[in-house]
């Protein structure tokens, strides 16, 4: 029997959601708000589990699980958002007939994600991936009253669907070549792919399998309508978990697999890395609603991470590995401050209700949720990369690791798309305290609070004390390399 210790987190996180899903039958809305707490408990409970492993390494199953610093650290950032998403979440739920299934997927979700970052198997990688969109794609359509929750969750269940197809088309193809789904298997007979064109075929297929799930511009159709249209805490989920989930696949499977085809798919990635982050800030300049902005700014921030890729050295990977923490204090915040307003805005009926995230909607709101109005300042100059922030720490390793390896270009084009994202974050800052409120002063409620309080905390302790979390980033490197 393999020491099933190693898997704690994934049990505490699978529990917790069985537990919640059976309990919550036996319930009636009234009493099924603490099924939230539950929730959050078991997230933290898994969290714990996850931060007392640091520094395991294992292999179980006969390999096809991965228990290392790299899996490790991403599972420290899934179950941060899930945590954040939980906490925030308890407000949203609450006196929802369907309390017990939002949690559920929620939890199922993570599980997902946790699976594919220890995922050593391209069998297992591509179960995980699924367990983890099915589950997004519910929560995306959660809101059935609403046409724009359907039409988003609609868009990225059909895109979700090709990219699966296409990913799992790729990898046919280094199966086939290589015989064996095993990653550090294929990375031993990666020359019997290399030497076929069949190799080139099954790079381009799993760059655009991952491309959606990174949400990678030309592979990004989804993403937009799916963060505007979800609820606003599940949209945290979507843009600070299931990306990044992505990425750790990503990372695997072209850095360790693939490692023979590097230049190849190191080429592809420097060009998606530049076209995304130019293209998410520029149209992120023209939104008007704060959801939608958020999703060209989340692309923009996916072409930064990608960076890592089309650098390729241990500084530019530990950069990456540490943005996707760092991001995921920032976005998974900055969706739960869009999601106190929204509430803000249809409980008292005022403002622009057709598009509740609008940026009317945010006038003043530095007096009428000076909490909120605060957390959001935070989460947007740390996305533009302020200093003191983990937004600012994440691009100075990021951006110094291209110029480290003779990329100045690259570092020069994305210092000034940051310096573009300013304008639109600025903007935002701008309606929030120099505007004029449109309506009386609302106490912001506890879940949504503690959530901004937790994500803020983040954002600066990341920012004002990076050593710790650069270490850990930098272990979960050194797998890769």
């Amino acid at each position: 029997m393999e020491n099933l210790m190693f898997l704690a987190p994934e049990i505490a996180v699978a529990a917790t959601g069985l537990i919640i899903l059976l309990i919550g039958v036996f319930m009636s809305p009234r009493t099924k708000n603490v099924l939230g707490y539950l929730a959050t408990l078991g997230v933290l409970a898994a969290l714990v589990l996850t931060v007392r492993s640091f520094g395991t390494e294992a292999t179980m199953f006969s390999g096809t699980v991965s228990i290392d610093a790299l899996s490790q650290f991403f599972k420290l950032v899934f179950l941060t958002v899930s945590l954040i998403v939980s906490l925030a979440s308890i407000k949203y739920t609450e006196n929802s007939d369907h309390t017990e299934e939002f949690y559920t997927l929620v939890l199922f979700a993570t599980l997902g994600m946790m699976v594919v970052a220890s995922s050593n198997d391209f069998i297992l990688l591509f179960c995980a991936f699924e367990l983890a969109s099915f589950a997004t794609y519910a929560l995306a359509g959660f809101e059935k009253q609403n046409p724009g929750s359907l039409e988003g969750a609609m868009k990225y269940f059909m895109i979700g669907a090709v990219s699966s197809a296409l990913m799992l088309f790729g990898i046919s193809f280094v199966y086939g070549a290589t015989g064996t789904t095993s990653i550090p298997m294929i990375a031993e007979n990666i020359s019997l792919l290399a030497e076929s064109p069949i190799g080139i075929v099954a790079v381009v297929l799993l760059i655009a399998g991952f491309g959606f799930k990174m949400a990678l511009v030309p592979f990004h159709m989804w993403a937009p309508d799916a963060y505007q249209g979800s609820p606003s805490v599940v949209s945290s989920l979507l843009s600070a978990g299931s990306k990044k989930m992505g990425f750790v696949a990503a990372f695997r499977v072209f850095i360790l697999a693939l490692a023979a085809l590097q230049p190849d798919w190191q080429f592809a990635f420097t060009i998606l890395a530049v076209v995304t982050m130019t293209f998410g800030n520029v149209v992120a300049v023209s939104q008007t609603s704060v959801k939608r902005m958020l999703a060209y700014s989340s692309l923009a921030q996916a072409g930064y991470i990608a960076m890592a890729f089309a650098v390729m050295t241990p500084m530019a990977l530990t950069g990456g590995i540490f943005y996707t923490l760092a991001h995921a204090f920032m976005k998974g915040g900055a969706f739960i401050a869009a999601a106190a307003v929204v509430w803000m805005i249809t409980t008292q009926r005022t403002g622009d209700l057709q598009v509740p995230d609008h940026l009317d909607n945010f006038r003043g709101l530095g007096k009428r949720m000076p909490l909120a109005a605060l957390c959001m300042t935070v989460f947007v100059f740390a996305l533009a990369g302020i200093p003191l922030t983990s937004g600012f720490m994440a691009k100075v390793v990021l951006f110094s690791s291209a110029v480290q390896a003779g990329m100045t270009w690259l570092a020069v084009i994305a210092i000034l798309n940051s310096a573009l994202s300013l304008f639109y974050y600025a903007r935002l800052v701008r309606y929030m305290y120099f505007l004029p409120p449109e309506g009386k002063k609302i106490g912001l409620p506890f879940p949504y609070a503690a959530a901004l309080l937790l994500a803020t905390a983040g954002v600066l302790v990341m920012g004002l004390w990076p050593e710790p979390f650069l270490q850990w980033a930098m272990e979960a490197a050194k797998v890769l390399i």
